[in-house]
C-alpha cells in the first residue's frame, strides 16, 4: 500500500538529508546481503487487491472511499488508493504450500463480502476490473484525488518533473485514443491484483530473470483491461496507461534517451538485487521524502534489522512491472520479495487466484527447469513478448525458447502449464488446488477466452444495439453480477442488456451520448461538397471549423435545401461560409441531457455543438434524443 508518512521535497536541505539516508540504506542492505542477514528456508506468498466502487443505479464511479472507510474503521486490512473511487486490501502472507491458494481465495472473497456489506448501505457496488468500463476522463480531476498527504505530495512531485505542458495519451487498438490531461491522476484508471513471492537472497538474480521471462505469457492469459473511455484499445491497456500517465518526458529534436518511470526494464539482472536499486536511484530523481529518524548504518552496528524506509519510499515511486521489495518478517529477520504487478484486478476472485497460481507455479517450475533462463531466451525477446501480450493478450504470438515462434494459447497449454504443475507439486501444494486453479487457465486456452476477449466481444455487439454509454453500463452491470457468483470468465454468457437498472434522465450527461466522430467542413468549401458529404454520411448537420480546428459555424440540411432552391444562378461559387449559422447555441460535456433538451426546445434547433472553449469536441442532435427515448421506453416496458 506504500509508505503513508511522506511529503514532497520542497527545500534543498530536506532533499540532501533524505538522499543521505537513501545512500545509507543502500550500504546497509549491501552489508546485510554480504553477511547473510536475510531469512531463508521459508517461502511465503501474499497479495494486494485493488478495486473500484460504482453507483448501483448508474454504474458510474462512486467517489465514496473516505466515507466507506469511516464505516470500516475496524477493518485494518482495507486502505485508500489514489482516487476516491478506489479501495485496496492486503491479504495475509502465507507459506507457499498445502492449501495456500484455496485459503487465498477464501480470504479474499470474505474481505470483499465484508466491504460490499458496507457499500450496500451506500447504494454502491465494488467492481474487480483492470480499468472500469464506465470511467470517463472527467472522473480523473484533482477533486477526486484521495485527500491524503502522500497522494498530494506524489502528484506535486511528478508535476514538478513534467518537461512538457501536459500528460499525453496516445494508444491505438480497434479504436484510437489521443488526448491530453493536466495531472498524473490518470494513473488511477488502473486496478490490479498484485502478487508477492518471497525469494531466497542467493536465488534472487535467477528468480527475477525468470519473472521477467514469463511476464508476457502470464499477462496474455490474464488480460482484463481492453476499454479506456469507451475506446477498444490494448487487451491489457493498463500497461500503456500507467506508463503514459506518469511519463514526464517530452519529445525533442535530438536522440538523447530518457527512461520512463514505469517500465519493464532494460536488461537481465546480472549479479545482485542491488543493481535494480542503484539503477533506479541513478536514473530517477527522488520525488518524496519521509521523516526518517532511523540511522540504518547505526542499526547494523548494533545488530538490529533496519527498516530501510528511505529506500522503500524511493522504490515505491519507480514502477517496474516486476518490482523488488524489502520487508521484515514477524520473526524480525529481513526478507526479499518479487511483486508481480501485471495481473489485472478481476474478472472474479477465482480468476485472480488462478492467474496467481499459474505465475507462482511457473516461477518455481522454471527454477527447476533451468539454472539460467538467459541461456534460452534473449532479453529483447522477453521485452518483445511483454509488449505483444499487452497489446494482443491471448491472441499474441511469442518468441520463445531457442527462437521458437508459438501462439500464446499453445505455449501456455502445452509447455507452461506442465512446468507450473511441477513447480506447484515441488512446493507440496495440495493436488486439489493445483487441479482447480490450473484447470481454469487450461479452460481459458481451450475456449480462447479471458476477461479482455469477453469484454471486447460483448462491448462491440452491445455498442451497435444500444449505443456507447449504455453498452458500457451494461458491461459493468454484467461484470458485477458475474463477480458476485464467482463464475470464471471463460464461462460467462454474453452481456445481457436487461441486467441494467433503470436510470434517471437527470443523471445523464451530454458527453455520454454525443457523437465524437464528426464530419466537418471549412468556410471556403463549396456548397455542393457540403451537400454530398452530408448525403454520403446520412447526417443533417455539419460543423464549420477554421484551419486551426476552431468552431466558427454550422450548416444544416435545411440551409442547403434553401440555398439550392433559391440561388441557382451562382450556385457553383457559393460556399459554406455564405450560408452557415454563426450565432451558435453550444453546450459542454458536463451539460445534462435534460438541460440540452430544454435548450433545443427553447431555441427551436435540432443540433447542439459540444465545445471545450473554442474547440469542437462533439455533436448531439435530435436523433440522439430519439434513440435515448426509445431505449428508456423499452426499459420501462420490460
Amino acid at each position: 500500500m506504500g509508505e503513508q508518512r511522506v511529503s514532497a521535497l520542497n527545500d534543498k536541505k530536506k532533499m540532501q538529508k533524505f538522499v543521505k539516508a537513501l545512500l545509507a540504506d543502500v550500504q546497509a542492505m549491501e552489508y546485510m546481503l554480504e553477511n547473510d542477514w536475510f531469512e531463508s528456508g521459508t517461502i511465503r506468498i501474499g497479495a494486494e487487491q485493488e478495486m473500484v466502487m460504482v453507483e448501483k443505479q448508474s454504474q458510474k464511479p462512486a467517489c465514496v472511499a473516505m466515507e466507506a472507510l469511516k464505516k470500516m474503521k475496524d477493518y485494518d486490512w482495507v486502505e485508500t488508493e489514489l482516487a476516491k473511487f478506489n479501495l485496496e486490501t492486503n491479504l495475509t502472507p502465507r507459506e507457499f504450500m498445502g492449501s495456500c491458494f484455496s485459503e487465498l481465495e477464501q480470504e479474499n472473497s470474505m474481505k470483499l463480502e465484508k466491504i460490499q456489506e458496507v457499500l450496500d448501505t451506500m447504494d454502491t457496488d465494488l467492481v474487480l476490473t483492470g480499468i472500469l468500463p464506465t470511467l470517463k476522463k472527467r472522473d480523473l480531476i484533482m477533486d477526486n484525488l484521495t485527500p491524503k498527504k502522500r497522494y498530494y505530495a506524489l502528484m506535486e512531485a511528478i508535476n514538478q518533473q513534467l518537461i512538457g505542458n501536459a500528460y499525453e495519451l496516445k494508444l491505438s487498438g480497434i479504436d484510437e485514443l489521443a488526448l491530453k490531461h493536466d495531472s498524473p491522476l490518470l494513473e488511477a484508471v488502473n486496478t490490479s491484483f498484485q502478487i508477492h513471492l518471497q525469494i531466497e537472497p542467493k536465488d534472487f538474480v535467477k528468480m527475477y530473470n525468470i519473472a521477467q521471462a514469463i511476464t508476457g505469457p502470464v499477462m496474455a492469459i490474464s488480460a482484463n483491461s481492453p476499454l479506456v473511455f469507451g475506446k477498444r484499445l490494448w487487451h491489457e491497456s493498463r500497461i500503456a496507461m500507467f506508463q503514459q500517465a506518469l511519463d514526464t518526458r517530452s519529445s525533442h529534436d535530438h536522440m538523447r534517451e530518457r527512461s520512463a518511470r514505469v517500465s519493464f526494464g532494460r536488461d537481465w539482472l546480472q549479479e545482485s538485487i542491488m543493481e535494480i536499486y542503484k539503477e533506479d536511484i541513478a536514473r530517477f530523481r527522488v520525488l518524496l521524502s519521509s521523516d526518517v529518524k532511523e540511522d540504518s548504518l547505526a542499526c547494523i552496528k548494533k545488530g538490529e534489522t533496519p527498516k530501510l524506509r528511505s529506500l522503500q519510499v524511493h522504490n515505491s515511486t519507480v514502477y517496474r512491472w516486476n518490482r523488488p521489495c524489502y520487508g521484515i518478517s514477524d520473526n524480525g529477520k529481513p526478507h526479499l520479495r518479487i511483486e508481480n504487478r501485471v495481473i489485472a484486478s478481476g474478472p472474479t476472485v477465482i480468476d485472480e487466484v488462478a492467474s496467481a497460481c499459474f505465475w507462482l507455479g511457473l516461477m518455481e517450475g522454471m527454477a527447476l527447469y533451468t539454472d539460467d533462463i538467459r541461456e534460452h531466451i534473449s532479453f529483447a525477446d522477453a521485452a518483445d513478448n511483454f509488449a505483444k501480450a499487452a497489446q494482443f493478450g491471448i491472441d499474441s504470438k511469442f518468441n520463445w525458447f531457442d527462437d521458437e515462434k508459438i501462439p500464446a494459447a499453445e505455449l501456455i497449454k502445452d509447455k507452461l502449464i506442465p512446468i507450473a504443475r511441477k513447480g506447484l507439486e515441488h512446493r507440496k501444494v495440495d493436488q486439489t488446488d493445483i487441479d482447480k486453479y490450473l484447470g481454469v487457465i487450461i479452460e481459458r486456452t481451450e475456449k480462447h477466452m479471458n476477461g479482455a476477449r469477453w469484454m471486447l466481444r460483448g462491448y462491440s455487439n452491445l455498442k451497435e444495439k444500444v449505443g456507447q454509454d449504455e453498452a458500457l453500463r451494461v458491461l459493468t452491470a454484467e461484470i458485477v453480477h458475474n463477480q458476485k457468483q464467482n463464475i470464471p470468465v471463460h464461462k460467462w454468457p454474453a452481456p445481457d442488456p436487461s441486467r441494467l437498472k433503470q436510470y434517471k434522465i437527470t443523471e445523464m450527461l451530454v458527453s455520454d451520448f454525443m457523437a465524437t466522430d464528426i464530419f466537418t467542413v471549412q468556410k471556403n468549401d463549396i456548397i455542393q461538397l457540403v451537400a454530398e458529404l452530408m448525403d454520403w454520411n446520412k447526417i443533417k448537420y455539419t460543423p464549420v471549423e477554421d484551419s486551426k480546428g476552431k468552431l466558427i459555424g454550422l450548416v444544416s440540411a435545411r440551409l442547403i435545401l434553401r440555398e439550392l432552391t433559391r440561388n441557382s444562378s451562382n450556385r457553383s461559387t457559393r460556399t459554406a461560409g455564405d450560408i452557415m449559422v454563426t450565432d451558435l447555441i453550444t453546450v459542454t460535456q458536463e451539460t445534462t441531457i435534460s438541460e440540452a433538451i430544454n435548450l433545443m426546445k427553447t431555441h427551436n434547433i435540432g443540433c447542439l455543438p459540444v465545445v471545450n472553449g473554442d474547440d469542437l469536441v462533439g455533436l448531439i442532435t435530435e436523433n440522439d434524443f430519439v434513440r435515448i427515448s426509445r431505449r428508456l421506453i423499452e426499459r420501462a416496458q420490460k
